[in-house]
């Protein structure tokens, strides 16, 4: 009660005496000139348009130019014109989050858009954007967590505050791996950011893939394409923000976002509307400053809690060099490649272990799961070397021994790598199922010439 009360008595402190109000002096596409109170504004700062009808329009400030401030709004401008009103915003978005967000569909704005009725509020107020835990304050990531995919649990392994990336081109199975991993993961509290999704797939997600049991320990952040792009960058950072606070809560929390590509497009929208200068692809500086400072703040926290993040990046063209992939690649822990060439084969997850790379590992593993994670990636890379000469039956059988090898395990270690959407996969069974399959095949194929010299007298 005290500490509500103290919540509440320095919310009033931030209301001021007197409120500021300016005119819209220049309307240019989305952006919005206000004169007459560019003194009293920042970088960031919201304030509120007046527009026929008694509706009012959300803009945030993201630039100042020749004594004007520039602001981008939220929402459509229908209504807005020369000399329309505009007051000054004397609060930080804040969100009021607590347990009873379970389950529920927010906008980027926080408000509930299930249906399911109000959210309340919960007793204490976190800002929506905030500076990541200082790096000597933190603590280092934890024990090994269970995600439910077999593939990832014993080749990629992910721990507890570890931020992954999940890389891959549009329509090869970003959004079922993520629903996978919602649904069996062992982590307390899934947050899950849906940044600039199609609209006809949010209701898909939720029911077909998240489903009951996976919504019911989630709180899903939802901002369609066709939102502005403030409201889009907005979204992802109130899916951190939902998710900082039930770390600090002491939860084991799964922060999930598709997509960062879709933030990122939707910064360089913000910066090209205020005349910075595209660079690489078009993205704007303020793209990569950006990028850090969001992905910065999933992580261990300071306490008991943590956020394991899993953030996936839109593969454009399927070019894994592009600006954004190797941006996200510098700041993140490790990354989930998926490959349109093994899912169009019919393996699903079509993660390509080689490719893919967890930076806690080996550390996180034992001797013997070294050493078992090793032989099979050999097996798969010796494979994947010949793979064309076998396919076309170029390779002759007996050429040489580890080839034949691979070959023999490749069918099993395929098996293996698949796994249903509705197949739950704990970590003890993945490496157990490994090493049955690399023992039961048996001692290798003997080494050429061994035949002969067993024929002599």
């Amino acid at each position: 009660m005290a500490t509500a009360l103290g919540n509440l008595a320095s919310e009033i402190d931030k209301i001021a005496e007197f409120r500021l109000y300016g005119r819209v002096t220049a309307v240019l596409g989305m952006m919005v000139e206000v004169g007459g109170v560019d003194r009293a504004l920042s970088i960031g700062d919201r304030l509120h348009l007046q527009a026929r009808g008694g509706k009012r329009v959300s803009c945030e400030i993201v630039g100042f130019k020749d004594g004007r401030a520039l602001a981008m709004p939220f929402g459509a401008l229908d209504g807005i014109g020369i000399g329309s009103r505009a007051e000054i915003s004397d609060a930080a978005p804040v969100i009021y989050p607590h347990e009873g967000w379970l389950g529920r569909v927010v906008n980027a704005m926080g408000e509930p858009v299930d249906g399911k009725g109000p959210l309340g509020d919960g007793p204490k107020g976190c800002p929506v954007k905030t500076q990541p835990p200082p790096a000597h304050a933190r603590q280092r990531v934890g024990e090994k967590l269970d995600l439910g995919v077999r593939a990832i649990n014993t080749f990629i392994s992910v721990c507890k505050g570890q931020r992954m990336g999940i890389f891959a081109g549009s329509g090869v199975g970003k959004s079922m791996l993520m629903s996978m991993i919602a649904r069996f993961t062992l982590s307390e509290v899934n947050v899950i950011g849906l940044i600039g999704e199609r609209g006809r797939e949010v209701q898909e997600f939720i029911q077909d893939y998240l489903g009951e049991e996976g919504l019911a320990r989630s709180v899903v952040v939802v901002a369609t394409s066709d939102e502005s792009p403030l409201m889009r960058r907005q979204a992802a950072h109130l899916t951190l923000a939902v998710a900082e606070y039930f770390r600090d809560e002491g939860k084991t929390v799964m922060c999930m976002m598709d997509s960062v590509t879709r933030f990122a497009m939707a910064q360089r929208e913000i910066g090209l509307a205020t005349g910075e200068p595209p660079a690489s692809k078009g993205y704007t500086p303020t793209v990569f400053a950006e990028l850090p400072k969001l992905l910065e703040r999933a992580g261990p926290g300071t306490g008991d809690g943590s956020i394991t993040g899993l953030f996936t990046v839109l593969v454009e063209g399927d070019d894994h060099n592009e600006p954004i992939s190797d941006a996200v690649r510098g700041i993140i822990d490790g990354h989930i490649v998926l490959e349109r060439g093994i899912a169009d084969r019919g393996r699903y997850p079509a993660i390509n272990i080689l490719r893919s790379v967890s930076r806690t590992m080996p550390d996180c593993n034992t001797a013997e799961e070294n050493a078992l994670v090793r032989r099979a990636r050999a097996l798969m890379a010796t494979y994947d070397n010949m793979a064309d000469m076998i396919r076309l039956g170029a390779y002759r059988k007996g050429s040489d021994p580890q080839v034949d090898e691979a070959i023999l395990y490749h069918e099993s270690l395929e098996r293996f790598l698949s796994q249903d959407k509705n197949e739950p996969a704990s970590l003890e069974s993945g490496y157990h199922q490994l090493d049955a399959i690399l023992s039961m095949i048996g001692e290798a194929p003997p080494e050429p010439g061994d035949d002969e010299e067993q024929a002599e007298p």
